[in-house]
This record gives structure tokens, C-alpha cells and sequence, in this order.
């Protein structure tokens, strides 16, 4: 299993290149969401070589642990993880929404090999993962779910339904993770439909809650360790990003959020990614909180 250590300068590394297949796939196809794939760039990472338990060359092992991409916009990011943990040769990558290609511009289950679930209609992949996780229980399977969801999904009602529902049956194999970027393609969270405060609105249905900042990736590995740990309930990261994070043309930007990058504009992606740089983020301490 391509599982690592816990080498932080190795995961941060990987991030970095995985921008760059991110930036390098949405330019060539012309089209395609940018900021949100790059905002949750660190966390993905963490999951796919850290902390998830997965076989690509035996992508339906039954013990594996599952991740769900409920914002399906962001799909150039989870093509790009895939192709970089070995479930098909990079090549692939040059396709993305392209006629007849299996990366289409949402994930589709029944076309690409490491895709748990089709997603892109948002609010349902909480749902979806909650579902898993109470087969896998019933199964006697001790695997994991992991959830991601873009912070404009919280306005979706359906999340927390999956929400009470998940705190009810004690889902403690689920963990949603959410990327709060603070934009939409409307605007700021915050002016579009206020969603704060998330981590009490999580807590009162019933949810463990641990905030951190989303581009450290000492925080965000001791988040999803800490996730393991918590029995009894269902835990949500809630991950501080920046949209667009790592290349300072995108960053914080609404523009970005379904805008592709022009050739021009991955020219200077290129360099600032190769140049590396310390990521940071306003805040960043690690917060714990339960609905217990």
C-alpha cells in the first residue's frame, strides 16, 4: 500500500507536485475549476500518502479505506492524486474534459478506476460517505471514510441531514473534512449565505471537531491522526484555506474558482512552484471541540 511515514518535508513535496499536474491538466484543457482544486491540494495529499489504506493496482481491495470528493468540481485534484499514486499512467492526465475521456469534468464511478462515487451535484457526498460507513460497520470491516466537501456546500440542507443522521448511528469510521476557502462562485461565504460558526453548528448535531489551518501539513496529519482516535461520533477537520493556495496569481481570488489557467499564466505558475515557499495562513493553532 502506497501508505508513507509520517515525513512532512516528503508530503509537502508531493503538494507541490501535485499543483503542478493540477495547473498543467486544467490549462490544456481550457477549462476546468482552479481554486478550489489548489486550496485543498495539502489536505489530499495527506490523505493519499499518509493516511488512507488503498491499493492501486487493486483499486476495489474490500478493506480499503474510501474517500468521497462530495465538491466533484474540484476533480482535477482527485485525477491528479490518483495518476501520482499509481491508478493510471500520468499521460491520462493531458485528457481532462475532453470527448470520450474518463476525466470528465465531474468524477465518474463507472469510468475511471480509484473513483469511490460520481459526484458534482453538491451537498449529496456526505450522504453518500455516511452510507459507506454504515455498510463497512455492518460488514464488521474496520475501514475508513473520509468526505470532502467546499465550504459552499454548507449551505446545501442536505449535509446536515447527513449530519444528524451520521451523529445518530455514531459513524465513528467517517470523517468530513471541509475546505473553508471563504469563496464561492457567486462570492465571499460570507456575503452569499453565512455558514459560521461552522464548528458549532458541528457540535450541536453531534460531531467531534478539530479546526486547523489547512496548508500545514504538520496540522493537518495530526488532525486526521486525531480523527482515528475519536470513538463514538463522527469527526469534521475544519481546514482554513486559501483558494487557489500556492500560486500568488490565484490566490483569494473569486475569479478562479471555474476559470482555467492560460499557458501564460502556467508559465508563472511553474516558477513560483518550483521555487517552493513557506505556506501560511491567518490563525493556525489546532482546535478540538466534541458534540458529545
Amino acid at each position: 500500500m502506497p501508505v508513507q511515514k509520517r515525513d512532512i518535508e516528503y508530503l509537502k513535496n508531493q503538494a507541490r507536485l501535485l499543483r503542478i499536474e493540477i495547473l498543467k491538466m486544467l490549462t490544456e484543457a481550457g477549462s476546468g475549476h482552479t481554486g478550489g482544486s489548489l486550496s485543498a491540494a495539502d489536505i489530499v495529499t495527506a490523505l493519499y500518502f499518509y493516511k488512507l489504506r488503498h491499493k492501486p493496482e487493486n483499486p476495489s481491495w474490500a478493506e480499503r479505506d474510501r474517500f468521497v470528493l462530495s465538491k466533484g468540481h474540484a476533480a482535477p485534484l482527485l485525477y491528479a492524486v490518483l495518476a501520482m499514486s499509481g491508478y493510471f499512467d500520468r499521460s491520462l492526465l493531458k485528457t481532462l474534459r475532453k470527448l470520450g475521456s474518463p476525466l470528465q469534468g465531474h468524477p465518474c464511478s463507472k469510468m475511471l478506476p480509484g473513483v469511490e462515487i460520481s459526484t458534482g451535484s453538491l451537498g449529496q457526498g456526505l450522504s453518500v460517505a455516511n452510507g459507506i460507513a454504515m455498510g463497512l460497520k455492518l460488514q464488521g470491516l474496520s475501514s475508513r471514510v473520509y468526505c470532502l466537501l467546499g465550504d459552499g456546500e454548507l449551505q446545501e440542507g442536505q449535509v446536515w441531514e447527513a449530519a444528524m443522521s451520521a451523529a445518530h448511528y455514531k459513524s465513528d469510521n467517517l470523517c468530513a473534512i471541509v475546505d473553508l476557502n471563504g469563496l464561492q462562485i457567486d462570492g465571499p461565504i460570507s456575503s452569499v449565505k453565512n455558514i459560521e460558526p461552522v464548528d458549532k453548528k458541528f457540535q450541536a448535531f453531534g460531531w467531534n471537531t478539530i479546526e486547523i489551518n489547512g496548508h500545514d501539513m504538520t496540522q493537518i496529519v495530526d488532525a486526521l491522526d486525531k480523527a482515528e482516535e475519536l470513538k463514538g461520533a463522527p469527526t469534521v477537520i475544519l481546514a482554513r484555506t486559501i483558494k487557489g493556495k500556492g500560486v500568488s496569481i490565484f490566490e483569494g481570488k473569486v475569479k478562479y474558482h471555474g476559470v482555467a489557467p492560460t499557458p501564460e499564466e502556467l508559465e508563472i505558475a511553474l516558477k513560483e512552484l518550483s521555487s517552493g515557499g513557506e505556506v501560511k495562513v491567518p490563525g493556525g493553532e489546532v482546535t478540538v471541540g466534541t458534540g458529545n
